[in-house]
C-alpha cells in the first residue's frame, strides 16, 4: 500500500479571523482559515488550500498589485512570503510583535507594516532565494498608540496611518526638507478604515461611531522657516509686489523671500464635510472604498452591510446578512463582488450589489465537526457537527452544496446509504433521520417510544434496516427503512453505547458499549444467540474488515484488538497509546511524556483490502498500521496550529506567572468592546469552557477519521475542519517542469524540431498569449490528436480556454474544431470525473461552438 499521502484540502471552514483578499482579477477571494489560507475561486466554482501552515492562527494579509506574491502574518508576528502562483515559501521573516495591519505599495517595491506604535516599511523581497531578503527602508514614528490602518497614494510616494490615539499622519516616503507631515484629528472613536479619493485630493476616513469625514487641502497658509511650530501668518493669496521670490517644490510646500528671510506655504488637511450612518447606534466594525465606482462599504456589528457613494453620501443599499457581526469586508477590481467574512458564525459571502444576489454563500460548522462519511463513489463527502447541521462537501470542487439543519441538537453520526443517494444521521436529539440528495429533503424521521440520546448509527448494506445506539437506555433500536416504523428494541449491554457495524457481506450487527464488552447479533434472525466479546476496557470505537471475517475495536486504554468473526477469539492486538500520545496542554502538570491519561484512538477504519488500519482520537496524531505484522507504517501531524492547545511537547516556563500560564490569561484585545462583554446566552448552554472566566484554546483531536472507497484519499473530521489527505497532488509531476530557461527562442526551437507537445507545453507555462497562438497554429492538423492525446491534463483548462477566445476572434473554424474535439474525445472520461471543476470551461466552448453554428446557419 502506498502511504505518500499529501495533504489536499481543508473544507468544513471557510473562514476564521482576519481580512479577505480578491486576486487582481476579482474572481477569487482569499480567506484565512486558521493557520491556513484557503482561496475560493468564483467563476470556476473551486476551492482549494495552500499546503503550508504558519505557525499561528493568521491575523493579516497582503496581496502584491501584480498578484503574485502574497504575504501572511499570524498573531505573534511570524510572516511568511509566498508565491502564490506555485503555492511555495519563498521567505520566512520575524516581526517580533503583533502585526495589525500590513500593506503592499502600489507600484510592489515596499511593504509597510503596523509594528505598535511605529510603521515599518520594508523592500519587496525578490523572487529568488536570498540570504537576508527582507530589508528595512525605512521606519515612521509619531503616533502614540498602536497603528491600526495604512494608505498608500497610488504614486506611493505617500501614505496615512491611523492610530488608536485618534489621530490620522500624512508622510512621506521618501522626505526631504521641506516636507512637514501632517497630523488630522477629529474622531472620536477608533478608525475603521481611510482611503485617497479617486483624484488624489480628498481623503475619506470612517471611524467606528459610524462617522465619515472627508477631509480637503486647504488654502496655503504663511509659515515661518525653522525648528518648532515656527510662528503663523493671515492666509494670502497673492505675493505682496515685488518684496519676495516664490519657489514652489514637489511636496506641495512653498518657500517665499520676504525681507531677507525665507518663509514657508504648507498645506493642510482640513475637514469639509461630516456625515453619519444611523443603523440604530450599530458600531462600524469593518469597512472598504473602491476608488472606481466612489463607493463606501461598511459592516456593521450588527450583521447588517450599507453600501453608499461620495463624496455626495448617496445612500445605494442596506441588507443584513448575518446574525452576527461582520468582521471584514472587501471589494474586488471591478467593484461588481462583496465579500463579507463573519468569524463567529464561520460565513464566507460574495454579494453583487448591482444585481442584489449572492454570488458565493459558504458556512462552516459553528462548533466542532463530531462524524463524516464517504459516499460510496468517493465525490462527496457528508460531515455532522455539534452545531447540530448537516452538511454535503463536493471533494473536487471543496464547497458545501447542502445544508440540513432538521437537527435540534448535535449529531453524533452519520452515515450514506450503500445505494441510492440517501444520507443518515443521528443526533442527541432523539432522531434518527434520512436526506434525500436528490430533492434535498428529509424524507424519513426515526423516533423511540421515550426520549433517548443516540450516540451511534448502522445501517444495513441492502438499506433496509438502521440501527442506533442510546446513550441513557442502553439499548439498541431497529427501525425499518421502508415504513419507517421500529422494528426492535434491543438490550443486553450495561452501558452507554459508543459504536456499532454492521457486516459488509451478512446481517450481524457489532455493538460496543462502555459496559467493556462487543455483543455480535443477527437482527434477521432472532432465534441465534448472541457473541460477546470481553474486553480489557472501555469501548470506543469498532470497524468491520471488508470481508466481514474480523473486527476492529478501539478501548479507552489505547490498545487496538482484533477479533475472528468466526471463533469468536483475539487475534492480535496493538498497543497504541504510545504513537497517540503527544503534545502537553497548558494547564497539564505533568511532562508530556509521562501523561498518556486519556489519549486513545475513537476513530477506525480498514483499508479497501483490509491489509491496514487508519486510526485517529485525542490527540494530534493520526496513525496507519499494517494489520497482519501490528506494525506502525507512518504517523501524520494533522496540524502544526500553535494557537490549539496541547501541540507543544515542552512547555517554556517563562510563560509562567503568579497567576497561571500566560495562554491562559486573556488577551487585552479580546472582546475590549462593551457590547462584546455582555453575556446574552441561556443558562446552561455555554460550551467549550467556562467563558465568563478566561478564554480557552481547544485541542486539537481528530473525532472521526474514514478512508476514501478508493484508498487514495482519507479525510479526518479535526478541530480545524475536514481534512483531506490525498494520494493525488495537485501539482501532477511534469517533466516539463524541469526546463530551467524558457523563453520564446526556445520554443521556437521546438516548433522547428518538430517538438509539438514540449513547444506547446512550454508555452502554456510562459503565459504569453501571442506565443501560444504561434505555438497552436504552428502544429500540423494531423498531428493535433496525438499531441492532445499525450498532454498532461493539468494544462486542459487553459488549452480549452484558449481555444474559446481562438475561436471568436481567429478565422480558422475548422482548425479550431479540430482541436475541440481531439480535446473532447481523449479527456471525456477525465473531464467526466470533474465536472464540477470544469463546469465553467466546458460551459464556455459550449457557448462558443453554439455561437460559431448559429453565425454558420445564416450563411
Amino acid at each position: 500500500m502506498r502511504l505518500n499521502f499529501q495533504f489536499s484540502n481543508l473544507c468544513g471552514t471557510v473562514y476564521l479571523q482576519g481580512n479577505l483578499l480578491f486576486t487582481p482579477d476579482g474572481n477569487s477571494v482569499i480567506s484565512p482559515v486558521g493557520n491556513r489560507i484557503t482561496v475560493f475561486d468564483v467563476t470556476r466554482n473551486k476551492a482549494y488550500t495552500f499546503p503550508f501552515e504558519n505557525r499561528r492562527n493568521i491575523s493579516q494579509l497582503a496581496l502584491s498589485p501584480d498578484g503574485s506574491l502574497l504575504i501572511s502574518v499570524d498573531e505573534e508576528g511570524h510572516a511568511l512570503l509566498v508565491n502564490f502562483a506555485r503555492q511555495v515559501i519563498i521567505h520566512r521573516h520575524d516581526f517580533k510583535e503583533r502585526v495589525r495591519t500590513i500593506s503592499f505599495s502600489p507600484n510592489g517595491r515596499f511593504i509597510a507594516v503596523s509594528v505598535s506604535r511605529h510603521l515599518q516599511v520594508w523592500r519587496t523581497p525578490g523572487r529568488v532565494l536570498e540570504f537576508a531578503p527582507f530589508v528595512l527602508y525605512r521606519t515612521v514614528t509619531g503616533h502614540f498608540d498602536d497603528i491600526v490602518s495604512i494608505c498608500w497614494t497610488k504614486d506611493s510616494r505617500y501614505f496615512l496611518t491611523a492610530a488608536k490615539d485618534l489621530a490620522i499622519r500624512f508622510n512621506a516616503l521618501d522626505p526631504n526638507e521641506d516636507f512637514v507631515p501632517s497630523v488630522m484629528t477629529g474622531h472620536k472613536d477608533k478608525i475603521v478604515g481611510m482611503w485617497f479619493a479617486k483624484d488624489g485630493k480628498s481623503i475619506y476616513t470612517v471611524s467606528r461611531d459610524g462617522a465619515l469625514f472627508i477631509w480637503s487641502l486647504e488654502d496655503e497658509t504663511y509659515m515661518a522657516n525653522g525648528g518648532g511650530d515656527g510662528e503663523k501668518f493671515p492666509k494670502k493669496k497673492k505675493s505682496s509686489g515685488g518684496s519676495g521670490a516664490r519657489d514652489t517644490n514637489k511636496e506641495g510646500t512653498t518657500t517665499v523671500a520676504v525681507n531677507g528671510s525665507k518663509k514657508r506655504f504648507v498645506r493642510k488637511w482640513r475637514v469639509t464635510q461630516k456625515h453619519f450612518f444611523n443603523q440604530n447606534n450599530a458600531k462600524v466594525v469593518c469597512a472598504s472604498y473602491h476608488s472606481g465606482s466612489d463607493i463606501i462599504v461598511v459592516g456593521f456589528n450588527s450583521g447588517i452591510f450599507g453600501i453608499w457613494e461620495v463624496p455626495d453620501f448617496n445612500h445605494i443599499h442596506t441588507l443584513s446578512i448575518s446574525q452576527s457581526r461582520v468582521d471584514t469586508v472587501s471589494v474586488n477590481t471591478s467593484g461588481e463582488w462583496l465579500a463579507f467574512g463573519c468569524s463567529r458564525l464561520g460565513q464566507l459571502l460574495v454579494w453583487e450589489w448591482q444585481s442584489e444576489s449572492y454570488v458565493l454563500r459558504q458556512h462552516g460548522h459553528r462548533f466542532d465537526m463530531t462524524s463524516l462519511a464517504y459516499s460510496p463513489d468517493g465525490q462527496f463527502i457528508v460531515t455532522g457537527g455539534d452545531d447540530g447541521k448537516i452538511k454535503v462537501w463536493n471533494t473536487m470542487s471543496g464547497f458545501c452544496f447542502v445544508t440540513f439543519s432538521e437537527h435540534s441538537a448535535g449529531v453524533s453520526a452519520v452515515e450514506f446509504a450503500k445505494r441510492g443517494q440517501v444520507v443518515f444521521s443521528a443526533s442527541l436529539d432523539g432522531t434518527v433521520r434520512a436526506y434525500d440528495l436528490v430533492r434535498y429533503r428529509n424524507f424519513r424521521t426515526f423516533t423511540s417510544p421515550s426520549p433517548v440520546q443516540f450516540s451511534c448509527l448502522a445501517v444495513d448494506p441492502s438499506g433496509e434496516v438502521v440501527c442506533a445506539g442510546s446513550n441513557d437506555t442502553f439499548e439498541v433500536f431497529v427501525w425499518s427503512m421502508q415504513t419507517g416504523k421500529l422494528v426492535e428494541i434491543i438490550s443486553g449491554h450495561e452501558g452507554p453505547l459508543s459504536a456499532m457495524a454492521f457486516s459488509p457481506v451478512e446481517g450481524k450487527l457489532a455493538t460496543g458499549s462502555w459496559d467493556k464488552t462487543v455483543r455480535l447479533l443477527d437482527v434477521f434472525k432472532r432465534d441465534q444467540g448472541r457473541e460477546v466479546y470481553n474486553l480489557t476496557s472501555e469501548v470506543l470505537s469498532l470497524a468491520y474488515r471488508p470481508d466481514g471475517k474480523e473486527i476492529a475495536v478501539a478501548t479507552l486504554d489505547g490498545n487496538i484488538s482484533f477479533w475472528d468473526v468466526d471463533g469468536g477469539t483475539l487475534i492480535r492486538a496493538i498497543e497504541g497509546r504510545k504513537d497517540i500520545s503527544g503534545g502537553r496542554s497548558e494547564s497539564d502538570r505533568v511532562a508530556a511524556v509521562n501523561n498518556t491519561s486519556g489519549k486513545a484512538f475513537t476513530s477506525l477504519c480498514y483499508t479497501a483490502d483490509g491489509s491496514c488500519i487508519i486510526a485517529g482520537g485525542n490527540s494530534k496524531y493520526v496513525c496507519i498500521y499494517d494489520v497482519a505484522n501490528t506494525m506502525l507504517l507512518r504517523k501524520f501531524q494533522i496540524s502544526h496550529n500553535l494557537s490549539l492547545d496541547a501541540m507543544l511537547e515542552i512547555l517554556n516556563s517563562k510563560n509562567m506567572t503568579e497567576a497561571g500560564p500566560l495562554a491562559l490569561i486573556d488577551d487585552p484585545d479580546w472582546m475590549s468592546d462593551v457590547e462584546d462583554r455582555i453575556d446574552r446566552s441561556m443558562p446552561g448552554v455555554k460550551r467549550n469552557g467556562d467563558f465568563s472566566e478566561r478564554r480557552t484554546a481547544p485541542q486539537v483531536r481528530s473525532r472521526c477519521i474514514r478512508f476514501g472507497p478508493t484508498n487514495r484519499t482519507w479525510a479526518a473530521a479535526t478541530t480545524e475542519g475536514l481534512v483531506i489527505y490525498s494520494l493525488d497532488d495537485a501539482m501532477v509531476f511534469d517533466p516539463f517542469d524541469l526546463e530551467l530557461d524558457i523563453t520564446p527562442e526556445t520554443i521556437d526551437e521546438a516548433m522547428q524540431n518538430e517538438e509539438y507537445l514540449r513547444a506547446l507545453v512550454m508555452s502554456f507555462r510562459l503565459g504569453e498569449k501571442p506565443v501560444i497562438t504561434k505555438a497552436v497554429q504552428g502544429i500540423p492538423s494531423g498531428d493535433v490528436a496525438l499531441v492532445v492525446h499525450d498532454l498532461p491534463p493539468k494544462y486542459l483548462d487553459r488549452l480549452v480556454r484558449f481555444l474559446v477566445e481562438f475561436m471568436e476572434k481567429s478565422p480558422r473554424l475548422e482548425f479550431a474544431l479540430v482541436w475541440s474535439n481531439a480535446v473532447l474525445t481523449h479527456h471525456s472520461r477525465y473531464f467526466k470525473d470533474r465536472t464540477v471543476e470544469y463546469a465553467g470551461t466546458l460551459r464556455a466552448l459550449q457557448k462558443g461552438l453554439s455561437s460559431a453554428y448559429e453565425d454558420l446557419s445564416k450563411v
